[in-house]
C-alpha cells in the first residue's frame, strides 16, 4: 500500500526544505524525498555571503539549519529517487527507485538542476577521473597540481577561486575578449586580481587529453584559429545548468524546450495541485534566496489547494442537496450585498439548497476551476456537475423565481 501524506516534496534544495518548513508549519503531513545530499547544489558552495541574516556562511551549515527548522515542524526525509509519477487524479502517485510508493494531495517538484556536459572527447570517459563537477567535492584531490577550469559565470569563477586553495595554478578558459567574465562585479575583480589564477580568452575547449587519467587540455582560440594543448591533472567544467525534470516527461506538465518547468506567480505548473520550485523552473534569477521564496509561495499555494480540495469533496461533491457557489469578493461592497440577498433568498426557500460561499480573494483555485471571471457569480452544483449558471445581475423578487425553478 502506497503511504499518504498530504504535501510531498520532491528534492531536498533549498527550495524543497523552505517549502518543507511552512508545509509543516501549516500543519501538513509533509515529506521530502531527495536523491542526494540534503541541500543540493548548495552544500557545495563553501563561502555564502548574500543570503540574508548570514554575513558569512558555508552551504552546508546553511542547509543543516534549513534541514533543521523543517524537521522542528515534523517533516520528515527519505533518501531515494524519484523516477516515476502519476498526476492524472486527485491523489497523486509517486514511485522511488526503490520501489516506495507514495501518494500526495499535493507536490511540490524541487529536484534543482545539473552541470551540463560539453559532450567533447575525453569527458564522458574521464568523468572522475580528473574531470570533475564539484569544486567542494573534488578540489582537495589536485593538491599542487595545475588545473583548468571552463566557463566565466559566478559558478565557474567563484569555484574556481576555491579550488586555488589546493591547486598550484587555475587556468580559466574565456569564451570572451580580454578582461569579460559572465559572474558578477565583486568575484570579477578578486579573480583577475587573484595570483594563482590566469585566463586564457576567445578560446573554447576542444579535448580533454589522457588515458587513464586527465593529462592535459586542448584549446581552440575562436579568432584565429589556432589551436593548442595546456597540461593539467584536473578540469572543472562549469558551463551552465540542465534542469533535473527528465522523470516528468509523462507528467502533463508543460515545460520550455530546454526542460525547465512553467509556472505561474503561485509556482503553479499545468497540473492542479503540482507546483515548482527553484533551479527546475523558468525564472530569471537562480539563487538560494529566490528559490527559498519559491518554496514559501508554492507551500502556501499547496495547503490552499488542499483545502480548496477538501472543501470541494465534504461540501460540494458529496453534498445530498443542489449546492449553490456564491463567489464574491469581500473587498467589493456589490459582493457583500448580493452574498446578503442570496442568504435572505435562500431562506425564504427553506434552506433549499447547500450555499457555499466563496471569497475568490483566498480561493483562486475554485474560481479558475469553475471558469468564473467576475463577482459576484452563482453556479449551481448537483452531485459535483455544474447544471446551470443564475445571473448574478437579477434582483431579490428576479432571483426568488429562478431559484424556485432550480
Amino acid at each position: 500500500m502506497a503511504k499518504e501524506y498530504d504535501l510531498l516534496i520532491i528534492g531536498g534544495g533549498p527550495g524543497g526544505l523552505a517549502a518543507a518548513i511552512y508545509g509543516g508549519r501549516a500543519k501538513l503531513n509533509t515529506l521530502v524525498i531527495n536523491k542526494g545530499a540534503v541541500g543540493g547544489l548548495a552544500t557545495t558552495t563553501r563561502e555564502i555571503v548574500n543570503y540574508p541574516g548570514y554575513v558569512n556562511v558555508t552551504g552546508p551549515d546553511l542547509m543543516k539549519d534549513f534541514k533543521a527548522h523543517a524537521e522542528s515542524f515534523g517533516v520528515e526525509f527519505l533518501k531515494d529517487e524519484v523516477v516515476e509519477v502519476d498526476f492524472s487524479q486527485e491523489e497523486k502517485s509517486i514511485r522511488t527507485k526503490k520501489k516506495k510508493e507514495f501518494q500526495a494531495k499535493a507536490v511540490i517538484i524541487a529536484c534543482g538542476s545539473e552541470p551540463r556536459l560539453l559532450d567533447i572527447p575525453g569527458e564522458r570517459r574521464l568523468r572522475g577521473s580528473g574531470v570533475a563537477y564539484c569544486a567542494t567535492c573534488d578540489a582537495e584531490c589536485f593538491e599542487g597540481e595545475d588545473v583548468v577550469v571552463i566557463g566565466s559565470g559566478d559558478q565557474a569563477i567563484e569555484e574556481g577561486m576555491y579550488v586555488t586553495k589546493y591547486a598550484k595554478k587555475v587556468t580559466v578558459i574565456v569564451l570572451h575578449d580580454e578582461g569579460i567574465l559572465d559572474c558578477n562585479k565583486v568575484s570579477a575583480e578578486k579573480a583577475l586580481a587573484h595570483k594563482k589564477m590566469e585566463f586564457i580568452w576567445n578560446s573554447t575547449v576542444e579535448e580533454v587529453i589522457g588515458d587513464e587519467e586527465v593529462d592535459g587540455v586542448k584549446i581552440k582560440n575562436i579568432k584565429t584559429g589556432d589551436s593548442k594543448t595546456i597540461a593539467c591533472k584536473g578540469i572543472f567544467f562549469w558551463v551552465g545548468m540542465v534542469p533535473s525534470t527528465k522523470f516528468i516527461n509523462n507528467a502533463g506538465i508543460n515545460t520550455d524546450q530546454r526542460g525547465y518547468i512553467l509556472t505561474n506567480e503561485m509556482m503553479e505548473t499545468s497540473v492542479d495541485g503540482v507546483y515548482a520550485v527553484g533551479d527546475n523552473r523558468v525564472k530569471y534569477l537562480r539563487q538560494i534566496v529566490s528559490a527559498a521564496g519559491d518554496g514559501a509561495t508554492a507551500a502556501v499555494a499547496a495547503e490552499r489547494y488542499i483545502d480548496e480540495v477538501k472543501e470541494f469533496n465534504d461540501n460540494i461533491s458529496n453534498s445530498e442537496k443542489t449546492v449553490l457557489l456564491v463567489f464574491f469578493d469581500p473587498k467589493l461592497a456589490e459582493s457583500l450585498e448580493f452574498l446578503s440577498m442570496m442568504e435572505r433568498v435562500n431562506g425564504t426557500l427553506n434552506s433549499k439548497f447547500n450555499v457555499v460561499k466563496i471569497d475568490v480573494s483566498m480561493k483562486k483555485n475554485l474560481f479558475k476551476k469553475y471558469g468564473v471571471t467576475t463577482v459576484p457569480a452563482i453556479v449551481a452544483i448537483e452531485r459535483g456537475n455544474v447544471f446551470e449558471r443564475v445571473d448574478p445581475a437579477l434582483d431579490e423578487s428576479a432571483l426568488l423565481k429562478k431559484l424556485e425553478c432550480i
